[in-house]
């Protein structure tokens, strides 16, 4: 008892001293990893991960971290609509921006996704918009996000069809 009670107060005199105990490889290694600031994405480690329809009026974009190393992704993507193989014909699309945004802290391989909601086309074929607006469709959007721009095709195959020019968007998220 009396050894354990040394040994305790020995420690205690060395905190409060200041005296460094040797740390191990690992630990010192964890702490210097720990103590970097994560870097925020770049558009060359993002690609697109994918356009889930959610409902008639939104989709999930997805964006994934393919490396080099992790990274945080901040904000909400910027919206056009691919104009029919043409950049000249893309439509850049106003985004209001819904909720706030926080830091995404992105693995290698870690994905976040924004969930974009718009003014659906009505009608079969030939459809309309209530507002009296001409309706609009193509066949993929371009996001922009992280300095790069990456064009996505909804997953069903179909087109992205919208009244009117504006969209809103949530912030980024991690994709579950």
């Amino acid at each position: 008892m009396a050894r354990i009670v040394t040994r305790a107060a020995a420690l205690v005199t060395v905190a409060l001293l200041g005296v460094a105990l040797p740390a191990t490889a690992a630990t010192a290694a964890g702490a210097a990893a720990a103590a970097a600031p994560v870097p925020a994405c770049r558009g060359g480690q993002l690609a697109a991960g994918g356009a889930e329809r959610v409902g008639a009026d939104a989709m999930r974009v997805t964006v994934v971290n393919e490396g080099p190393g992790r990274c945080v992704l901040q904000g909400y993507p910027t919206i056009a609509l691919a104009g029919q193989g043409a950049p000249a014909h893309a439509r850049p699309l106003a985004v209001v921006r819904q909720g706030p945004a926080g830091p995404v802290e992105l693995l290698v391989g870690g994905a976040a996704q924004s969930r974009i909601t718009f003014t659906p086309v009505l009608g079969e074929a030939d459809g309309y918009c209530a507002s009296g607006a001409e309706p609009f469709a193509a066949p993929s959007m371009v996001i922009g996000v992280a300095g790069s721009h990456l064009q996505l095709a909804p997953d069903d195959g179909g087109n992205f069809a919208l009244c009117g020019t504006a969209v809103r968007a949530t912030a980024f998220r991690p994709a579950p």
